[in-house]
């Protein structure tokens, strides 16, 4: 639960993992020699999966969420509007827009064109000041000014789907309802054998059952800066990794043997 004192003004990114902690790391994993490189039929064998963990806490301590916020509203916009966009996009345009529309209520007051004017630069600006607008008129009109917290009542907020409510209720509130499931965590899912599913519900279905629940939230954020900065979709940095010694993908761009 949250109190009306919490604030993020800034989101951290870590920093790029200098080469040689990143090799330390992976060979400290508390895994047998038999889990690595391949060696293994189970890929969701506990000790694996705990190895998993454990390099992505040492890798990227402190994670947050990327997207700059001061409140569960402005978390709830900026989440929306990274639909399809990335969050240094994101970032770019919401210290303006919540300038201009502070609360819930001064977007249900505002024009569509004066919405759209202020996230043009986003991808579909069009449908998300719509969706923007509609979220505001419910949590104004049927929320009393408060976004809510349970998955049930914000998935009601247009615009808002599954994954937008994950990462409000993880990131603002520290409710672990499920895991928040974006085009890097079901990527990197799916490269670390994790899962076998493309279909956001069931990939999220399948990690919540071979996650301890009170890692579902920082599990995302750290798959999330991990597929940013080292496993790049296009030129994965292999060398770079601390999760190499774990990882049986074909297409690495470095070996550790």
């Amino acid at each position: 639960m949250v109190t009306a004192t919490k604030r993020i003004v800034k989101s951290a990114k870590p920093a790029s993992l200098p080469r040689e902690k990143a090799r330390r790391i992976a060979a400290s994993e508390p895994v047998s020699a038999k889990l690595r490189h391949g060696k293994t039929k189970n890929p969701l064998a506990p000790e694996r999966v705990a190895a998993i963990l454990d390099a992505l806490k040492k890798t990227y301590p402190g994670v947050v969420c990327a997207l700059h916020h001061t409140s569960a509203w402005e978390l709830t916009v900026a989440t929306i509007l990274s639909a399809q966009c990335t969050d240094v996009r994101v970032n770019i345009v919401t210290p303006n827009l919540f300038k201009t529309f502070p609360t819930p209520k001064s977007f249900v007051v505002a024009s569509l064109p004066a919405i759209e004017h202020e996230i043009r630069t986003v991808g579909f600006f069009r449908s998300k000041a719509k969706s923007i607008q509609g979220a505001a008129r419910l949590v104004v009109n049927e929320f009393h000014n408060t976004v809510p917290q349970t998955m049930e009542e914000l998935i009601q907020l247009p615009g808002v789907a599954r994954k937008t409510a994950n990462v409000v209720l993880g990131s603002w509130f520290g409710i672990a309802d499920g895991v928040v499931v974006d085009t890097h965590v079901l990527r990197l899912s799916r490269r670390l054998e994790l899962t076998t599913n493309t279909e956001p519900i069931k990939v999220e279905r399948d990690l919540t059952k071979i996650i301890p629940k009170d890692r579902w939230i920082n599990f995302s954020h750290e798959l999330i800066h991990h597929g940013r900065q080292v496993c790049i979709a296009r030129k994965p940095r292999c060398i770079d990794c601390s999760m190499e010694t774990l990882c049986n993908s074909t297409d690495k761009t470095w070996g550790s043997h």
